[in-house]
């Protein structure tokens, strides 16, 4: 069955006059991601012979995304699909289930080994999705990037190859400094209380105890009960910072602050925090490299940890 891409390709070469042609090599092959992390790392790795976009962009929570019809065309469309897998985007399972019936769609977390996955609490067989917040995890989901990328275009497996060891190298020394940087942080200031458990990945790989106001999903709401033992937490531990997130409302964080500040405990936000989204596109930020930067930087500097004002390259804003 010749994809609607195909079609229009067919029909402009068609359309050509006598003795005119197109190298297909040079048509980039069109990649749709579901969320920008992934967007980056198939940008990164396919250069010039993609072109990519992604679905959701800055702010926008994975958990609770819709696809929209303009969304539909555009995955009917491409020559690759890569979204994340392990149930992150919840509301789109059965639409990408539907969609790899009929074209390459690739969920990039699904092969990571069982064993380096946080379980999720609540559902057997289900996990943290949110693989992303370590950089070494991270550096296998890039190579599976790769490796759809060099399946779906495999005349350019050499470039595919090149792009990725560069990238991947750029993430040893992304990983060599958030450990540097949070590593600084004292022992008894190790705490990140943070909108929803985006960031257990990260705790488990920089030993910090990771409190979530929400489950690992958006989508369960924190109680009264749940807001009332976090603030008698914050209190009784001397937790001075708290974080708010660019992708999650901010309506709890501030009801610990609230709740901490009516005991004579004053809390601060410690700064905003990318969790299921990056920056804003075009700016450092918006790049995965820029993201956990920004994420080291923040949480290590409100921590009292001892980091460079902007960050690992000096690029943050």
């Amino acid at each position: 069955m010749i994809r609607r891409a195909a079609l229009k390709l067919i029909c402009a070469l068609a359309a050509l006059p006598l003795g005119m042609s197109v190298a297909l090599a040079e048509v980039p092959l069109e990649v749709v991601t579901t969320t920008g992390m992934i967007a980056d790392a198939a940008q990164q790795i396919g250069g010039d012979a993609v072109k990519v976009r992604a679905l959701m962009g800055p702010g926008v929570d994975p958990h609770a995304y819709r696809q929209t019809r303009s969304d539909i065309v555009a995955l009917a469309n491409a020559g690759l699909v890569l979204r994340h897998g392990l149930y992150l985007e919840a509301q789109m399972e059965d639409f990408m289930r539907e969609l790899g019936e009929g074209g390459t769609v690739v969920a990039v977390a699904e092969g990571l080994p069982r064993d380096v996955l946080i379980g999720h609490d609540h559902y057997e067989d289900k996990f943290d999705p949110h693989v992303w917040m370590d950089p070494n995890l991270w550096r296998r989901v890039v190579g599976v990037v790769r490796d759809a990328l060099i399946d779906a275009r495999p005349g350019d497996e050499a470039v595919f190859r090149a792009n990725a060891e560069a990238h991947l190298a750029e993430l040893t020394e992304l990983s060599d400094y958030t450990a540097r940087v949070l590593s600084s942080v004292p022992d008894d200031r190790r705490v990140l209380v943070t909108a929803h458990d985006a960031f257990n990945y990260f705790g488990q790989a920089y030993g910090f105890e990771v409190v979530g106001i929400q489950g690992i999903s958006t989508e369960s709401e924190a109680g009264l009960r749940r807001i009332s033992e976090l603030v008698d937490m914050l209190v009784d531990r001397k937790i001075g910072a708290v974080f708010v997130e660019s992708s999650v409302s901010d309506r709890n964080i501030r009801a610990l602050i609230e709740g901490a500040a009516a005991q004579g405990h004053k809390v601060v936000i410690g700064g905003e925090l990318f969790s299921d989204a990056m920056g804003e596109p075009g700016t450092y930020e918006g790049t995965y490299l820029g993201m956990i930067d920004h994420n080291a930087t923040v949480i290590a500097g409100a921590l009292g940890g001892d980091v460079p004002e902007k960050g690992m390259q000096g690029l943050l804003n």
